[in-house]
């Protein structure tokens, strides 16, 4: 069966890594793509490039609500698919984590997502069709130490999305996840960015830990075994978007296919041992 072209897509944090490669793959593939970033000079950049391009800040209810407007008024009220990448990992032990910074992760990760996905929702209604994509996580259904703000986040936006994807049935609204493994991005850059916001590692248990994963976060070139270039998501978005029959889950990286299956066959201590093995 053909696949779907010349659809009119929205892409959140596009400002550089997958959702930077996802809008250049799938304009090659002949979509109209409507970029999002936070910054207006990343606005500024994208649109000097040929991209229409939107300021919004998902931890903002008034920057989606105008964001929202102005995409309606570039498209007539037309959208065919939303890609929901726009995001950032807040790292730290659970026990140093402030209530506001577990807080803002929410906010941009899964709250914003989620008024977004609401407004774009009744256009994508009255065309009777429309695809809506999240950007997951491995940590979506698997959980990593000193994670714990991004795991919650994603383990929280997979429980939502599940419940949506069954309140839409028989809509024409089709939607699925994208859960990557390690991918070349600015992921570490942003979150020790976070780190160094929200995180006292000197008055900590925790601090040992963190001396090195802060070597870690700062390390240049691939951060993990596996590690793919963002394209790997882009192949995986354009699939969810373009086919008949889109897929309610897109693993990428091996990584990803690894704990999928292990979280299926082993016992939950098990796992837990592997777990706690992952720096």
């Amino acid at each position: 069966m053909a696949e779907l072209v010349n659809q009119i897509v929205l892409i959140t944090g596009c400002s550089s890594g997958i959702g930077y490669v996802t809008a250049k793959e799938l304009s090659r593939r002949g979509h109209r793509v409507i970029c999002s970033a936070r910054k207006p000079e990343d606005v500024s950049r994208l649109r000097a490039e040929g991209f229409e391009c939107l300021c919004l800040d998902l931890a903002d209810s008034a920057s989606i609500r105008a964001a929202v407007d102005a995409l309606h008024e570039l498209t007539g009220g037309k959208l065919d698919a939303v890609f929901h990448n726009g995001a950032y990992g807040q790292p730290g032990a659970v026990e140093d984590l402030s209530r506001d910074a577990l807080r803002r992760q929410f906010e941009t990760n899964v709250f914003g997502w989620h008024e977004l996905t609401n407004l774009l929702l009744p256009a994508m209604r009255r065309q009777g069709h429309g695809r809506i994509v999240y950007n997951s996580s491995i940590l979506g259904f698997v959980a990593m130490k000193y994670r714990g703000a991004y795991n919650a986040s994603k383990f929280a936006l997979e429980g939502l999305v599940d419940t949506l994807r069954l309140e839409l049935r028989g809509s024409g609204v089709h939607v699925s996840l994208v859960e990557p493994g390690p991918i070349v991005s600015r992921f570490r850059e942003n979150a020790m960015r976070m780190y160094l916001q929200n995180i006292d590692p000197e008055r900590s248990v925790h601090r040992e830990t963190y001396r090195a994963m802060e070597a870690r976060l700062q390390k240049p070139g691939p951060a993990a075994p596996f590690t793919l270039p963002a394209e790997a998501v882009a192949k995986k978005v354009a699939h969810a978007i373009e086919s008949r029959h889109p897929r309610i889950r897109y693993p990428v990286t091996f990584p990803t296919y690894l704990f999928g299956v292990l979280k299926r066959l082993l016992p939950a201590a098990w796992l837990d041992k592997i777990l706690a093995s992952v720096e």
